[in-house]
């Protein structure tokens, strides 16, 4: 069939081609949209992070405010990427690559061993099953903070730099293999009140309720462990996630 006439074609049509579509029209252009058939059975729930950039593109074509005005019977609010990235996160314990997740520590550590395992030969399943077998010499743990008042007299915030956990005596904190116990997220968990770290402990401390140290800017710190397992320390049993 004939395609209409149009000065610009964009190919596709989701969020990037519909902004684009839409802001080129503003400017006067005739534009045409080309992409195939939806055969989704349902609404699109893709989720999109958006930029400063981004943002003031949308905000510019009152696409923003549309959204805003439509979202006001849900309570919809813009929420910055340190929810995805920290807040919300730590607060349900999520492991993240690159931080919690690395080559040092394995699956069993991290506490994300399953009861069933794969019954492929794959990549990885011979080291993983040995260190379900060995068990973990270290065990992922969320800790908080019990003060955050420095010397000073003014409260600090850990960012999660590999700031030493330490005994109440001030010791170094070292698992079997040698691997030294350091913060490996931090940040404020406001559903729960209070401000949060990640790190992995040797089991002997990784008990909740221990209490120890974090060591930032050669200050020491109260924390106590709050969970010594996968479990999040917010919706425990996800019944949040599941409405």
């Amino acid at each position: 069939p004939c395609m209409p006439v149009c000065d610009i074609l964009i190919r596709g049509a989701g969020a990037v081609g519909l902004t684009g579509a839409l802001a080129l029209s503003r400017l006067g252009y005739s534009v045409g949209l080309h992409a195939p058939a939806s055969t989704a059975a349902g609404p699109d729930v893709r989720a999109y992070a958006l930029n400063a950039g981004s943002v003031a593109l949308l905000r510019s074509l009152k696409v923003w405010d549309a959204i805003a005005a439509a979202g006001n019977e849900f309570d919809i609010i813009p929420v910055g990427i340190g929810v995805y990235a920290v807040t919300g996160r730590i607060e349900k314990g999520y492991r993240l690559m690159g931080a919690e997740l690395e080559s040092e520590y394995n699956p069993v550590e991290a506490g994300l061993a399953r009861p069933k395992v794969n019954s492929a030969d794959i990549i990885g399943k011979a080291g993983y099953l040995k260190a379900r077998e060995d068990g973990p010499a270290a065990i992922m743990c969320t800790l908080s903070m019990d003060s955050q008042r420095c010397a000073d007299g003014y409260d600090r915030f850990p960012t999660g730099g590999n700031e030493p956990i330490l005994t109440l005596s001030g010791e170094r904190i070292v698992d079997a293999k040698g691997r030294v116990s350091r913060v490996t997220t931090a940040g404020a968990g406001p559903s729960v009140g209070k401000y949060l770290l990640l790190a992995y402990l040797p089991p002997e401390h990784a008990v909740e309720g221990t209490k120890l140290q974090v060591m930032y800017m050669n200050e020491m710190y109260p924390v106590t462990v709050e969970r010594a397992s996968a479990t999040p320390l917010f919706d425990p049993d996800d019944s949040r996630m599941k409405r």
